[in-house]
């Protein structure tokens, strides 16, 4: 996953003026709720993988990384919302996340309609990036079809 962030983000800076801005990640996750210490875990494991990529100085091609964290609570609308609050209102550049499908599900027509990339981690319903996917999602890991294969064989 780190490598598709960092991946993302430099096309970002090399897109961008020559003047350094902050890059503004938004981490949505369930901070709080039913996969909370499942997204502990996402959560600790990007802010490592970022610290690795930029080797601890959270910068890239002297743009300041910036990871904003909210908290979907494991709900569809909640996620929604702090998805369309991430980009709106914090003009977050990427967004990355969240840990329940269903949440990720209901982000999707949001990075859409912000035309914004949502990198999906760890979220793993065939939907995301099957017959509800478009060209502003990335998904870093597996879905729910590589796992059953997988058990299968």
């Amino acid at each position: 996953m780190r490598r598709h962030v960092v991946s993302a983000l430099a096309v970002m800076c090399c897109a961008a003026s020559v003047q350094a801005k902050d890059i503004k990640i938004a981490h949505i996750y369930c901070k709080t709720g039913i996969l909370e210490a499942y997204a502990k875990q996402t959560q600790v494991g990007l802010q490592l993988g970022l610290d690795y990529a930029t080797k601890g100085s959270m910068a890239v091609n002297g743009n300041k990384l910036v990871l904003i964290d909210k908290d979907d609570q494991c709900k569809p609308d909640v996620g929604k919302a702090q998805l369309t609050a991430a980009y709106q209102d914090d003009n977050a550049d990427i967004a990355v996340g969240p840990t329940h499908s269903g949440v990720a599900l209901a982000m999707l027509p949001i990075a859409e309609e912000f035309k914004k990339i949502l990198l999906v981690e760890p979220a793993v319903a065939d939907a995301i990036t099957g017959e509800k996917w478009n060209k502003y999602i990335f998904r870093t890991g597996r879905n729910s079809s590589q796992d059953a294969i997988s058990n299968a064989v």
